[in-house]
C-alpha cells in the first residue's frame, strides 16, 4: 500500500499489515486516552469526598480514644495485610477448603483473577505459573473451539431462516425443494452470514444472560440491580476487578443451588462474551481496513495532481485507469504491477498504454493484416489515383487515413 508520487504520509511507506497495526495502536491509544479523561472527571470528585470523609474520621477516632496517629495508622497497616490474606471483618466462608479452592482456579483459567483469593506461600505461587500456563492456554483453547460450533449453530439457524424466505417469495428453483435430489444445504452452498448480524445475535444473547444472572445476584448478595449488571460485564469479560465478588458469605440459603447457578452463569457469560469481542474485534478490523484504503485513496490523488500540474512535458495516458470502489469488503489493492515500479508519474508503462488504447490497436491490427495480404480497404475510385493507397503496414494506414482526408475535402 505504498503511496504514490513520494507521499509523505505516515502509512504510506509500510504494507497493509504493518499500516493496520500501526494505524490500530494508534486508535487504541486515543481510546485509553479518551477513556481516561472520562473517568478521570467522573471519579475524581468522588475519591476526594470520601478521602476527605476518611480524614475526618480517622482524626476524631484518634481524639475520641487518645490514640497516637502513628500508632493507629500501623494498625491499620496490619489489617491492609490481614485483607489481602483474606482476612475481613465479618464474617466469611474459608477461602481455601475444596470448594473454595475450586472457585479460585476457576478464576484462574477462565483469565478473570478477582483477586480476593491468591496464594501466600511460595509454593503456592510457584505452582500457579505453571498451572496457570497450561490452564489458561486449554480454557483460550476451548473458547475458541466453542466459538466456531456456536457460529456454525448461527449460521445454520440464519440460512435456515434465508431459505425459507427464499422459498415463500419462490426464490429457489423446483428442483432445491423437499424430497428432491438435491438437499437443501447444496441448494445454498454458497450463502453465508453477515458477521453484522451474528454479532447483534451475540449481543442480545449476552444481554440476556447478564440481566437473568443480575436478577439472581441482586437479592441474594444483597446488590442493587445495576451493579449486579456491573458484576456481570466485569467478571464475564474476564477483567475481574475484585471489588464485587459472588459467593463470597459464609452462609446462603439454598447454598449449593445458588453456587451451581452462579457457577453456570459465569461459565455462560464467559463463552458468550468472549465470543462476542472476537465477532466485534473482526468488525473493527475492517473498519480499520476501511480507515487506510480511504486514507491511502485521498493522499494518491492529492498526489497525482500536485504531478498533473508540475509535470506538463511528460507523456501521460489519455485516461487515468480508476481504482475500485472502496468499500469495506474489498482489499483496495492496485491491480497493475507497474504502479509500484512507476514511481515518478512522468512515463506511461506499456500494459496501461495497451489498456488505454485497445480499440485504437485493434483497428491498427486488422489494417495491418489487410495490406500485408494485398487487399487494402476500398476507400473510393479518386483514392486510387492520388497516390496514397501504396505501400504495407503502418506507411499504408498512414497514407490510407491522408487519403480519407483529402476525399473528404
Amino acid at each position: 500500500m505504498a503511496c504514490r508520487g513520494g507521499c509523505c504520509c505516515v502509512f504510506g511507506h509500510l504494507n497493509e499489515d504493518n499500516g493496520r497495526f500501526l494505524l490500530l495502536a494508534v486508535l487504541i491509544i486515543l481510546y485509553m486516552l479518551c477513556g481516561a479523561a472520562v473517568f478521570s472527571a467522573i471519579e475524581q470528585p468522588k475519591e476526594r469526598e470520601t478521602k476527605e470523609k476518611w480524614q475526618h474520621k480517622f482524626e476524631n477516632f484518634s481524639q475520641k480514644y487518645n490514640l497516637s496517629i502513628t500508632d493507629l495508622r500501623n494498625f491499620l497497616r496490619d489489617y491492609e495485610e490481614a485483607n489481602v490474606a483474606g482476612i475481613r471483618v465479618d464474617s466469611i466462608r474459608p477461602r481455601w477448603d475444596f470448594t473454595g479452592a475450586f472457585y479460585f482456579v476457576g478464576t484462574v483459567v477462565s483469565t478473570i483473577g478477582f483477586g480476593m483469593t491468591t496464594p501466600a506461600t511460595i509454593a503456592g505461587k510457584i505452582f500457579l505459573i505453571f498451572y496457570g500456563l497450561i490452564g489458561c492456554a486449554s480454557t483460550i483453547l476451548f473458547f475458541n473451539l466453542f466459538l466456531e460450533r456456536l457460529i456454525t449453530v448461527i449460521a445454520f439457524i440464519m440460512k435456515s431462516f434465508h431459505e425459507r424466505q427464499l422459498r415463500r417469495k419462490g426464490g429457489l428453483p423446483p428442483d432445491t425443494r423437499r424430497g428432491s435430489g438435491n438437499s437443501e444445504v447444496d441448494s445454498l452452498a454458497g450463502w453465508k452470514p453477515s458477521v453484522y448480524y451474528v454479532m447483534l445475535i451475540l449481543c442480545i444473547a449476552a444481554i440476556i444472560i447478564s440481566c437473568c444472572a443480575s436478577a439472581m445476584y441482586s437479592p441474594i448478595e444483597g446488590w442493587g440491580y445495576f451493579d449486579s449488571l456491573y458484576f456481570c460485564f466485569v467478571a464475564f469479560s474476564t477483567i475481574g476487578f475484585g471489588d464485587m465478588v459472588s459467593s463470597q458469605k459464609a452462609k446462603y440459603e439454598s447454598q449449593g443451588l445458588y453456587r451451581f447457578g452462579n457457577f453456570v452463569f459465569i461459565f455462560m457469560g464467559v463463552c458468550c462474551i468472549y465470543s462476542l469481542f472476537n465477532v466485534i474485534s473482526i468488525v473493527i478490523k475492517q473498519c480499520v481496513n476501511w480507515i487506510l484504503k480511504k486514507m491511502e485513496c485521498r493522499c494518491c490523488q492529492r498526489c497525482q495532481r500536485k504531478l498533473f500540474r508540475s509535470r506538463r512535458n511528460v507523456v501521460m495516458p489519455g485516461n487515468i485507469r480508476t481504482r475500485r470502489n472502496i468499500s469495506i469488503e474489498t482489499d483496495g489493492v492496485y491491480e497493475s504491477e507497474t504502479d509500484g515500479r512507476r514511481m515518478s508519474g512522468e512515463m506511461i508503462s506499456m500494459k496501461d498504454f495497451l489498456a488505454s488504447n485497445k480499440v485504437s490497436l485493434a483497428i491498427m491490427q486488422k489494417q495491418l493484416s489487410e495490406t500485408a495480404n494485398g487487399c487494402p480497404r476500398q476507400i473510393g475510385t479518386s483514392s486510387r489515383h492520388n497516390g496514397f493507397s501504396g505501400g504495407v503496414g503502418a506507411l499504408a494506414i498512414m497514407n490510407n487515413r491522408l487519403a480519407e482526408t483529402s476525399v473528404d475535402r
